[in-house]
């Protein structure tokens, strides 16, 4: 690329609906080619993949927290083609950032899952581990190759991709410096040290909660009411890509279990018996918090699997598109790229990705029957049968979900694939110890599958704002998710050897914990909490009848009302700013400067939180631990009002600039 034709910023309409007959023009010509793989994107990717992979399975597992690779991914791919004045570096980048960010995909899948045969007292190998990360990670991409165009073209401007929007705004603002990247730095280094300082050193509280107050102890000890929120600038910068829009459903899902279910439960459902399911006799000494987790969030995991299920049905002629497609594509001679098609609309031809799915089930298949996984070639039949309906269908809520609130619910999805899958081995007469590595297994290659297809529509929707070859990150995306599943794999082996996830000083494994105690009591007889996740999509199909967006909401019920009311505050500050004018062209200068401000704050909360995350493996203590449980929450709302000041004040400042 030309220095002098260097961007500078996306097009006005990147974040927008389109105008009928408008076209979005990305930075890069689609009628040019550009630098993309290369042999330093390609290495730098790969050594990006090993090297986050192990970082994140290894703080996942021990400090319960999986963190998302790809910002601080791109923020060193800019960095380092900075440091070697690399020219035409955007699209070798985009590469970089697609490429290693298979490790926080892959992580995520098999942290989630693998550790719960161990947690479960029994064994799994490495050949296991790495074929159910790999298998998965693969379904994943190919699942989704057909859905790109849909997503990231055909739908533009009606999600905001906040993760997607943060690391192209990293992008795109490093490579054409000027006053676009100092305010993304400058945004980075106030959102970064903020956070830093809050959850590393405890200056102030990390959540604010109700309960701050005597009254409101009282009101959270009595009536298990409690309202908390989270005071990261990350999470902010979040709620403000968001919207308003979309951050209220997603808070009124929150609100609806956090004020009426959690209260009612510890009020009446003590010792109770409703419809099979059962109630603790301790329910009412409970705190709201362990109410939630117990109980209460089940309704989220049947509402997200309900609200994906109409997602399907709705966006069915999407899928019969997608199918019809591959079907066409057997009536075309060759296998090569059509050469009609413009640069940045060009996929892998539809024939090849069919046959990787043919060969992918085929694989999976082998793994099931002649891996140790089950018993009979009658069971793994089932089990492939599971994972290509859960994985296919499910591609799209997972997309969904990234597309509107940057989270991925795999975790949701995931318990609902382990209840299906030991259900059905069951039926097919496994059970017992035998029966939960199977379903553990089959519910890791799902699992990984919608992870990788949540990301991966992340990294394309990227190289779509960019003007990237979508060909060539699918192409290689496969490459990346081969090294993140051998590396995970190695790691958590080397975790289990050395901690172990049962015991005393083990590791966390949170999320792993979880889904042994779902597989444990179905495998050996008993039964799934149906009555929460029959609310959940009873709550749904409502939802869905009044035309309420089911996910959203859905996802409200499903995370902590702490990381949802910050997204309210980020959608509010966003309307405020975006309103204020009467003139159109200064309300939008003003939102695109403050979806920087935000992105800086995503981006810098996101790397200094792999440095916490470290900080806190190796004991570092809290400087401030006394101070912070004794005044933590009073003095923690002066720092987050003065950083929502600062960025509405910083966003309003652009007719002079």
């Amino acid at each position: 690329m030309e220095e002098e034709n260097k961007p500078t910023s996306l097009p006005e309409n990147a974040y927008r609906k389109l105008e009928p007959g408008e076209q979005y023009e990305p930075l890069l010509k689609p009628d040019k080619e550009y630098p993309e793989v290369t042999p330093w994107s390609v290495s730098m990717g790969l050594v990006m993949t090993i090297i986050f992979s192990a970082a994140a399975a290894y703080l996942g597992l021990k400090v319960g927290q999986v963190f998302e690779a790809a910002i601080p991914i791109a923020i060193l791919a800019v960095g380092f083609s900075s440091a070697l004045k690399k020219k035409g570096a955007l699209g070798q980048n985009v590469i970089i950032q697609s490429i290693g960010a298979c490790s926080g995909v892959i992580v995520a899948g098999a942290v989630f899952t693998l550790p719960a045969i161990y947690i479960l007292g029994l064994d799994v190998n490495f050949v296991q581990m790495f074929l159910s990360s790999l298998l998965g990670g693969v379904l994943g991409i190919l699942f989704l190759i057909p859905f790109r165009k849909y997503f990231v073209k055909e739908q533009h401007g009606e999600y905001p991709f906040p993760e997607a929007t943060a690391t192209t705004q990293v992008l795109v603002s490093g490579e054409s410096g000027g006053k676009s990247f100092k305010t993304l730095l400058t945004a980075g280094l106030i959102g970064g040290i903020y956070d830093f300082i809050v959850s590393t050193f405890g200056l102030w509280a990390e959540t604010l909660s109700t309960t701050v107050l005597h009254v409101g102890q009282v009101v959270a000890d009595k009536a298990k009411i409690v309202l908390k929120i989270n005071t990261g600038a990350a999470v902010l910068g979040l709620g403000y890509i968001i919207g308003l829009k979309y951050a209220f459903i997603i808070c009124c899902g929150s609100l609806l279990v956090w004020l009426i279910v959690i209260p009612l439960m510890g009020a009446f459902c003590g010792g109770a018996d409703i419809l099979g399911m059962s109630f603790s006799d301790a329910i009412g000494q409970m705190s709201a918090d362990e109410i939630f987790r117990t109980y209460a969030r089940q309704i989220g995991i049947g509402g997200i699997a309900t609200a994906g299920i109409i997602g399907i049905i709705k966006q069915s002629k999407v899928i019969k598109d997608a199918v019809g497609m591959a079907v066409r594509e057997f009536g075309k001679k060759g296998s090569g790229p059509v050469e009609n098609v413009e640069r940045t609309q060009r996929d892998i031809p539809m024939k090849t990705v069919v046959f990787g799915i043919v060969i992918a089930l085929l694989g999976v298949f082998a793994f099931f029957a002649f891996g140790g996984v089950v018993d009979n070639v009658w069971q793994a039949v089932v089990g492939v049968l599971v994972v290509a309906v859960i994985s296919f269908l499910f591609t799209t809520v997972a997309a969904n979900a990234i597309a509107i609130v940057g989270t991925n619910p795999v975790s949701g999805m995931t318990i609902m694939t382990l209840i299906i899958t030991a259900l059905v081995l069951v039926a097919c007469g496994l059970k017992g110890n035998a029966g939960m590595v199977a379903a553990l297994l089959i519910g890791g290659v799902v699992c990984t599958a919608l992870s990788t297809a949540g990301g991966f529509i992340t990294d394309l929707k990227i190289g779509y704002w960019i003007g990237t070859t979508p060909a060539k990150q699918e192409s290689w995306k496969f490459v990346g998710v081969l090294v993140a599943a051998a590396t995970v794999a190695g790691v958590v082996i080397l975790l289990n050897k050395t901690y172990g996830f049962v015991g005393a000083d083990a590791l966390v494994a949170p999320q792993a914990n979880a889904m042994a105690a779902v597989i444990q009591p179905m495998m050996e007889g008993g039964s799934a909490p149906w009555l929460m996740y029959g609310l959940g999509a009873l709550i749904a199909i409502l939802l869905t009848i009044f035309k309420v967006p089911a996910l959203a909401f859905c996802l409200g019920m499903f995370i902590p009302i702490d990381l949802n009311l910050p997204l309210l505050v980020g959608g509010a500050i966003a309307w405020f700013v975006s309103t204020r004018s009467k003139d159109k062209a200064v309300n939008a200068a003003r939102q695109e400067k403050g979806t920087l401000i935000a992105s800086g704050f995503i981006a810098g909360g996101a790397l200094m939180g792999v440095v916490s995350a470290i900080l806190k493996f190796a004991d570092v203590d809290w400087f401030f631990a006394d101070w912070n449980a004794t005044y933590g929450e009073a003095i923690a709302i002066i720092p987050y009002l003065l950083i929502i000041i600062y960025m509405i004040r910083s966003s309003m400042k652009v007719e002079n600039s």
